[in-house]
């Protein structure tokens, strides 16, 4: 089956300023995710990795990419559709909660 990778955007504004039921429900929803066997979790701190031309590692705290929301969490979902990944995305904590998830097709490496 396809694989996903959901990072959710979210502030704990956005978070608190959502309906105590609709977060409940959202949160029942990643409970039900993760019985079906779903990575997920909430991000921590990132750190930079490069290596130029296999020459040297090169580690550096905080993140590369930059949003208006900070990076809540990650998950990886399998889904038979696009469509299918963005309805089970659109029901999370992120999602509801006046964040954004963002769904990305895990493609096989070559």
């Amino acid at each position: 089956m396809p694989k996903f990778v959901t990072i959710g955007y979210g502030d704990a504004a956005g978070y608190e300023g959502t309906d105590a039921a609709v977060r409940d429900a959202a949160h029942a929803h990643d409970a039900h995710l993760r019985e079906r066997g779903v990575e997920m979790g909430i991000a921590g701190r990132p750190v930079q990795v490069r290596n130029h031309d296999a020459a040297g590692v090169s580690a550096q705290e905080g993140p590369f990419m930059r949003s208006e929301l900070p990076v809540a969490g990650f998950a990886v979902i399998e889904a038979e559709t696009m469509e299918e990944a963005v309805a089970l995305a659109s029901r999370t904590p992120c999602a509801v909660a006046h964040g954004v998830v963002e769904v990305w097709p895990l493609n096989d490496a070559v």
